[in-house]
């Protein structure tokens, strides 16, 4: 799964950088080091012939829904299952990439001190992130809500992110890892007038060579915390005294 991630992105200077019209407005760009599912984030998109960079709800709403937030928040989209109703239409027509500085995930390891003889396991955090410091761009669906019930309502922009089987050191972590996209298949993925082929849903292993994996702190685990200090190193505490911390995803 890919449920938190960091970016430090600019939606000016993403634009800028791939010649792409930004469309999130005078809003300034501000960095974000634990973004979290129903957070706005930063897309990429084609859109009548033009890349485009909008902010989008992370947890796509299908068309279909009766409300925002009626139901489970879909912020992943497993490539193995992307046929589902809730992806399906977005899978055809309406692909984007989300871009990202790393993203954080959670590996059971046995406890320290005493509870490592009790076989009483946690969940310990890593940041996952290319090592030359470079951003990632993942394969994301988009989709586009309305709601019903008013007249000329607003529409609503979702997205989700499509994940994978973890490949090469990156399944040490977690059995699941982001669809990390070379530059040379973006305009395949993002083409809205063809259909995505089959090999765009399998893992680059060039693309993912260079990510590093670093134990990071506990802090990530609540979404109040949110500064550069969560990406730093930590080697975890004597007996693990953070045991008492809940991981919240929302």
């Amino acid at each position: 799964m890919c449920g938190r991630y960091a970016t430090t992105a600019d939606p000016a200077t993403l634009a800028t950088d791939l010649n792409a019209i930004d469309e999130v407005g005078e809003e300034p760009g501000r960095p974000d080091f634990n973004v979290a599912p129903t957070t706005e984030v930063l897309t990429v998109l084609d859109r009548h012939d033009a890349r485009r960079v909008r902010r989008m709800r992370w947890g796509l709403v299908p068309p279909w829904s009766r409300k925002v937030g009626g139901g489970p928040v879909l912020f992943n989209a497993r490539a193995d299952s992307i046929d589902k109703p809730a992806f399906r239409n977005a899978f055809t027509h309406t692909r984007c990439l989300v871009p990202m500085d790393g993203w954080f995930e959670w590996k059971n390891e046995a406890a320290g001190g005493q509870g490592r003889a009790s076989g009483r396991t946690e969940k310990i955090p890593y940041y996952l992130s290319p090592q030359d410091g470079s951003r990632l761009y993942v394969a994301g669906l988009w989709s586009v809500w309305h709601d019903r019930s008013v007249r000329d309502p607003a529409p609503v922009l979702s997205c989700a992110i499509v994940t994978v089987d973890s490949a090469a050191q990156l399944a040490e972590v977690h059995d699941r890892m982001p669809l990390v996209l070379p530059r040379d298949r973006w305009d395949a993925w993002l083409d809205p007038r063809q259909p995505a082929s089959a090999d765009l849903l399998t893992a680059s292993t060039e693309a993912i060579a260079d990510i590093g994996i670093v134990r990071v702190s506990t802090r990530v685990n609540s979404v109040r915390n949110n500064g550069p200090e969560l990406l730093e190193p930590d080697p975890g505490t004597p007996d693990e005294a953070r045991a008492g911390e809940q991981l919240s995803l929302l």
